[in-house]
């Protein structure tokens, strides 16, 4: 019996854009690396955490997520300013931020439900504290008012938070995608002033986003400029591939992964350098991106985009694209990755052998994958139906 029409209409479609040559199938893959990463450091206890990316370099998969967001925001709503206007692409960043808006609301809700059920049936109440839920139990309606102004951000629901923000900010910065270099010494003004200062939004409590949007705006704006680089916007150029550059780079990196062996096989070397070197690799605070983080994951950035081609069929092999998939629908894989993570831990919890160590990491990265499938699964119905395409990257 010959396929049905629409099953081949769907799977040519698939493969389109699974090679359309405008999308840079390198970006998908590590955001979709980056997004496993998470899910992975969320697990206490997850042996698999070892070949994250905080164990290698000074950097994690948060700047990771945070540089290829502002990298895809650039394709997307200032390639939408350039063809339509600054007005159309204010428009589309409002309602993007009105869905991240509505998703880390309803991830708060779920999470909450998660974490409370579970601490009640087993009996565990110290997941409420150390997850940082307990003001819930404590002002139930307070924190519901903070939470709705992104003031409540228990453990793990802080990335939402500072991606929303640095869209909002992103609305400015398009008046500026045509004058790069005012964008980046603007930004890294603000860096500045956020870390000499000690700036930062508060939470319910007086405390500090764990993620500092004034700080790690800064980011988020490297990538947008790499996307404006790329699309050939003017403004700084990407930097050019020699080898002091590329000495320079893997300086940084291998200097970073030297750091983290010394730091987690011999701890007490770190903690009795002194001076100013101590001051520059004790203190890499994450909160207020400490300029050895930013150095790293630029550096990352700069040895992928020169010595991964852009065309290597291995980003098109079976073995990736599951990461790829992941990438192309991050928004759905990271909530999902949050409820799964916290089901990843009371398993290890119950038991941490070999066996249920692989069950763990195998059924999470299939629940990702499968996440994934079904967002790519609906949005091609929502074409088919002829609903307006949703901006490439930034999904």
């Amino acid at each position: 019996m010959p396929d049905h029409p629409a099953a081949r209409h769907v799977s040519l479609e698939d493969a389109a854009a699974l090679a359309r040559p405008g999308r840079d199938l390198r970006a998908d893959i590590c955001r979709g690396l980056a997004l496993w990463m998470i899910m992975v450091n969320h697990m206490p206890g997850n042996w698999m955490s070892v070949l994250t990316l905080r164990h290698f370099a000074l950097a994690d998969a948060a700047e990771a997520f945070v540089l290829l967001a502002g990298y895809a925001a650039a394709f997307a709503f200032a390639g939408q300013a350039d063809r339509k206007g600054l007005t159309f692409a204010v428009a589309a960043l409002l309602r993007r931020i009105g869905v991240l808006y509505v998703a880390h609301i309803f991830l708060l809700v779920l999470f909450s439900a998660q974490v409370g059920l579970s601490a009640r049936a087993l009996d565990r109440s110290f997941y409420i504290d150390e997850l940082a839920l307990d003001p819930l139990g404590e002002d139930p309606y307070r924190t519901l008012s903070e939470a709705l102004l992104l003031r409540f951000q228990p453990h793990f629901l802080d990335i939402l938070p500072l991606y929303i923000v640095l869209l909002a900010l992103l609305i400015p910065a398009l008046a500026l995608r045509r004058h790069g270099w005012w964008l980046l010494g603007i930004s890294v003004a603000v860096w500045a002033w956020a870390r000499l200062a000690d700036v930062n939004l508060l939470l319910l409590g007086a405390e500090g986003w764990q993620f500092n949007p004034i700080a790690w705006q800064l980011v988020f704006v490297c990538g947008f400029l790499i996307g404006q680089a790329v699309r050939g916007q003017p403004g700084p150029r990407l930097p050019p591939r020699n080898a002091w550059l590329t000495a320079l780079a893997v300086l940084v990196v291998v200097s970073g992964l030297v750091w983290q062996i010394a730091w987690q096989v011999r701890p007490e070397w770190a903690e009795s350098l002194s001076g100013l070197l101590a001051a520059l690799l004790v203190e890499v605070d994450k909160t207020s991106l400490h300029p050895a983080r930013l150095a790293s994951i630029l550096a990352l950035a700069y040895l992928v985009g020169h010595f991964v081609p852009r065309d290597w069929p291995v980003l098109r092999a079976k073995a990736v694209r599951p990461f790829l998939r992941m990438g192309q629908h991050s928004l759905p894989v990271f909530c999902g990755g949050i409820l799964v993570s916290f089901l990843g831990r009371l398993a290890l919890e119950a038991a941490d052998g070999v066996a249920m160590q692989a069950l763990v990491n195998i059924c999470a990265l299939l629940l990702l994958v499968a996440i994934a499938e079904v967002a790519a699964w609906y949005r091609r119905l929502e074409r088919g139906a002829g609903a307006l395409p949703q901006p490439a990257g930034v999904r």
